[in-house]
């Protein structure tokens, strides 16, 4: 039984990561509903982050943002956020895992498309009208991603509701024997 257990815990241990789905990253839970904007700064005094903050908090251009399906992820010395709401560090890491970043010591302004691919790559301060006029030149295909539909789910037959069939009971199951040593 000793055996059976430390053979279980092991393949758990080695098999574990290998469960966890692609769709758990922050990116990918994106895909076909919001375009992700990703800010990565050195500080929370960063001119880049302050400025973009600045320029998104303003009427005209947060409705723009909002209209173009688009969040705002911000990472500040390993603290994320997803519109000003803090993200947990798993989360965050695995974000800055996702875009397969290098190290740098410059702010680093990133847009991803619907469809998950990198749609702008920009070092230092960017204008909202810039970002604006990338995703308006986006092909049609991307604007019109949408999520990828859930498995069919069969709904199972209710026993013994209304308009349900009678039928013979099924006997219980053998209990399972014990395995030998």
């Amino acid at each position: 039984m000793l055996i059976r257990s430390l053979t279980l815990a092991t393949l758990l241990a080695v098999a574990g990561p290998l469960f966890a789905a692609d769709n758990d990253t922050p990116l990918a839970q994106e895909i076909g509903r919001n375009r992700p904007l990703i800010v990565i700064a050195p500080s929370s005094i960063d001119p880049t982050l302050v400025s973009l903050k600045k320029s998104l908090a303003e009427p005209a251009n947060s409705q723009a943002f909002k209209e173009r399906n688009m969040v705002l992820y911000t990472v500040v010395n390993l603290m994320g956020q997803r519109d000003g709401k803090d993200l947990d560090a798993q989360t965050t890491m695995a974000l800055i895992r996702e875009l397969k970043l290098g190290v740098s010591g410059e702010t680093k302004v990133i847009l991803v498309g619907k469809d998950g691919e990198k749609k702008l790559d920009h070092l230092g301060p960017i204008e909202a009208k810039d970002l604006f006029a990338t995703v308006d030149q986006l092909p049609a295909t991307e604007k019109e991603a949408a999520p990828p539909a859930p498995p069919p789910v069969e709904a199972a037959p209710v026993k013994g509701g209304k308009g349900a069939k009678g039928g013979k009971a099924a006997k219980p199951a053998a209990p399972p024997q014990p395995l030998d040593d």
